[in-house]
């Protein structure tokens, strides 16, 4: 009797460009799959917008701040790093007048506000730890351009550029797979070559900039010295300079120092995405003040600048991909600006390779 016997496909050698968490989702799951993987990072660490910094008074979340649960698949995988995340009482407001009088006494607990602990790139470096032991990370490494294998026309090789521009190939890849903000990865598939079809969807993807500011005031430490200025811990604004605020110090397991993220509007943060940071800060802490209430001068103040934050048009599919050249696409953009809509992305892209 003929017995038909399945056979799994071969595995594959995949590159994936970019460590933030729609990254480290495709790479983890193609690595659980069993293919041979190698991520392309290149900043110093992992985790994109899921970003925190010490500074001499304590860490700053200065990207994303929270993370919500509403895919089951993201259940799921936190559940790998559950000590990595806590819940965070945000206790937030939504501030309607431009001086931070509130109209409203408090936001609606819609669902639960997650942190990782004790900062936000947490979580991320715990999913990467697997691929760093091994051999399988590569930081401060930016993919200059996607070609065909030297050796092999029917692989890819990547040109890369690292620590003192030090210039190296990685070759032998089945599939590469870009998990990066959509207007560099839409410009390195240019910039190689690749007229691949995702091009036209990716140019009708919108993103916002961000320019974030970071305070601290360690003249006010919790929970010996009330607080500084209002009692909500996080507010969504309506000044035109400011969209949101956060108290750093209310997150579980954050030092009690007085400490402020201030995530400046999409809008503002457009119209003055080339100015120099100084005068970003000196416009953002006035704001800042005129909000809070907070006229102290802060020990420490710092402007960071995402260029790439908020997707105002999103693709609408969680992903891209071209199995005949083995390449594709995946990032928050594709579907919002959450951590979640990031894990999704780079999860269903994996699926689609393996």
């Amino acid at each position: 009797m003929n017995r038909t016997m399945a056979i799994s496909p071969p595995k594959r050698h995949i590159a994936v460009i970019g460590a933030g968490i729609a990254g480290l989702a495709c790479a983890r799951t193609l690595a659980q799959a069993g293919h041979r993987v190698t991520v392309f990072e290149k900043n110093a660490s992992v985790g994109g917008r899921m970003a925190a910094f010490d500074s001499p008074f304590g860490s700053f979340d200065h990207g994303s701040q929270y993370f919500t649960v509403r895919d089951p698949r993201f259940e799921q995988a936190l559940a790998t790093a559950r000590d990595a995340c806590k819940r965070w009482s945000a206790n937030a407001v939504r501030v309607l007048d431009p001086l931070g009088r509130v109209a409203e006494a408090a936001l609606p607990a819609r669902e639960a506000h997650w942190v990782s602990v004790p900062a936000m790139d947490s979580l991320p470096r715990r999913w990467v730890a697997p691929l760093d032991e091994a051999g399988q990370l590569e930081v401060q490494t930016r993919v200059v351009r996607i070609e065909r294998d030297a050796l092999d026309a029917r692989r890819w090789q990547l040109r890369t550029e690292g620590a003192q521009e030090s210039v190296h190939v990685y070759s032998g890849f089945d599939t590469v797979l870009l998990a990066m903000p959509c207007a560099p990865a839409s410009a390195l598939l240019r910039q190689s070559g690749l007229a691949t079809p995702f091009l036209r969807a990716m140019d009708k993807v919108e993103v916002a900039p961000c320019w974030a500011l970071t305070v601290a005031f360690p003249q006010a430490i919790q929970p010996t010295l009330t607080h500084l200025g209002p009692q909500w811990n996080a507010a969504l604004s309506t000044h035109h300079r400011i969209a949101w605020l956060a108290r750093e110090s209310s997150k579980p397991g954050r030092s009690a120092i007085e400490r402020w993220t201030v995530q400046a509007s999409a809008a503002w943060s457009q119209e003055h995405l080339d100015d120099d940071a100084p005068r970003v800060l000196a416009k953002l802490l006035k704001a800042f003040a005129e909000i809070t209430g907070i006229r102290a001068e802060p020990a420490y103040a710092q402007a960071h600048r995402w260029r790439h934050a908020k997707t105002m048009k999103p693709l609408a599919r969680s992903h891209l991909w071209d199995g005949r050249a083995g390449l594709g696409v995946c990032g928050d953009w594709c579907i919002g600006h959450r951590v979640e809509d990031a894990f999704v992305s780079g999860l269903e892209l994996a699926l689609a390779v393996a």
